[in-house]
């Protein structure tokens, strides 16, 4: 039996690790804290420390004869664990520390779009002072404004005018913020359209995709409230958007493939592992709006569940470099509904108790993912993040949204979710956004 180590605690790592042990791997996890589905999927073959140790994740890996790693978070991708591990020996799925740099420094990922003349690059210019941001405020039009800082966020650190910034004043502010906190920044062209999420699988030259998914940011209904890591998503049973036709995907596919390819020539490193492209469809056509060198969180929930290939094999053909094109997934619809504490994300309430009822669940259809909860004395209590990811699978839309609707009911606690996400009226408004751009 192949043993497998799966680094990271979340949702993401819970759903990686089901595809895992589904294709018949011995599996094993190692993460910063516990997560009670990877402890059932791995049988207690759990290993909690940082995430970022390599020195502990090779003597870990030697000790359990471990035959290959997926990394599942950011983190230890851009501080490069894919070359440490490499180096001891020891095969992984995810991108070397220059590979990684795509979501490591957006500095270096736009730099490369526009040094290879990729077609959904947008305008941009990078800052490591504040010489130069006001006139280049005014040139773009405060209206137009997107702030990036280089490194990572956790998807919190972007600011939009219109969103987070009302004024000059305000962009001028948070410009000088991250100059004080030593961090080079993008200001960057504001899109207006429709995003949705591209997932691939990359073996260093052959790019394949996933279904397309789209997330929902804003914290409450109706599009409302702060951004958040994402409390939840939806794909469609013919794997694309009522408002994104296959010559889009076409279009963004190849862009990441292009991408895949600049990397090599640029930097001498193969990208290997997962790549995930966060697309904008706008009246200019299709815009990239960033990369992250994994899967997300929630979106690997809607695709991972409906693949029809074996996910070890897939891992594979990614170490070995020999990615085929016939991976399939079944045609469904997925909704997947995130409970979140109360007061997410905000001033979220930690240590309450949460109680799932399995077998409703069960009866139901509907599948459950752990993200930042933790067990003690075999109970479930939240932290400060998203809880659990509901999944709904089903022919359609309107009944996989049900399926997760009914779902998110056989959990009790002081939670909370969106129960807008995945229903035919919010993907209406979808539909009537991008409509009202196009036919302007």
């Amino acid at each position: 039996m192949i043993n497998t180590l799966m680094v990271g605690h979340g949702a993401r790592e819970h759903v990686i690790g089901e595809a895992l042990v589904n294709s018949g791997v011995n599996l094993f996890a190692f993460m910063s804290f516990r997560n009670a589905g990877l402890d059932e999927l791995s049988k207690g073959k759990v290993k909690i420390h940082s995430e970022t140790d390599f020195k502990e994740i090779i003597e870990y890996c030697k000790e359990k004869k471990i035959d290959f790693v997926i990394i599942g978070p950011e983190a230890p991708l851009v501080v490069g664990i894919v070359d440490a591990l490499e180096k001891s020996g020891i095969p992984c799925v995810g991108p070397k520390i220059e590979a990684a740099q795509l979501e490591g420094s957006k500095i270096f990922t736009r730099g490369l779009l526009e040094k290879y003349k990729i077609p959904s690059n947008i305008l941009s210019k990078k800052f490591f002072s504040m010489d130069g941001v006001a006139s280049y405020i005014k040139d773009m039009g405060e209206e137009n404004i997107v702030v990036k800082p280089d490194g990572l966020t956790g998807g919190k650190g972007v600011k939009v005018y219109g969103d987070h910034l009302f004024s000059k004043k305000d962009i001028i502010d948070y410009c000088q913020e991250l100059i004080q906190k030593k961090s080079g920044f993008l200001l960057e062209e504001k899109c207006e359209g429709e995003e949705f999420t591209l997932q691939t699988f990359v073996d260093g030259k052959n790019v394949v995709g996933t279904p397309l998914v789209q997330d929902h940011k804003r914290a409450y209904e109706n599009d409302e409230g702060p951004n958040t890591g994402g409390m939840g998503s939806y794909s469609m049973e013919d794997h694309l958007m009522p408002f994104i036709d296959k010559n889009d995907f076409d279009k963004a596919l190849k862009d990441m493939t292009l991408v895949v390819n600049a990397v090599k020539k640029e930097t001498g490193v193969e990208y290997k592992g997962f790549l995930y492209g966060q697309f904008m469809k706008t009246v200019k056509g299709i815009k990239l709006i960033e990369f992250n060198v994994r899967f997300g969180d929630p979106e690997a929930m809607n695709v991972l569940p409906l693949l029809e290939k074996n996910f070890y094999d897939i891992c594979m053909e990614i170490i070995d470099k020999k990615l085929s094109s016939d991976i399939k997934f079944k045609r469904m619809a997925t909704v997947c509904k995130y409970l979140a504490p109360e007061g997410y994300p905000v001033s979220p309430k930690k240590d309450e108790l949460v109680k799932i009822n399995r077998k409703k669940l069960a009866d139901i259809g509907a599948k459950f993912y752990y993200a930042s909860v933790y067990k003690e004395q075999n109970k479930i209590y939240t932290t400060t993040s998203r809880a659990i990811g509901i999944l709904g699978i089903a022919d359609n839309l309107e009944q996989a949204e049900k399926i997760a609707e009914q779902g998110v009911g056989c959990i009790k606690g002081n939670l909370f979710h969106r129960k807008d996400v995945g229903t035919l009226k919010i993907l209406q408004k979808r539909i009537d956004h991008m409509n009202s751009l196009l036919n302007k």
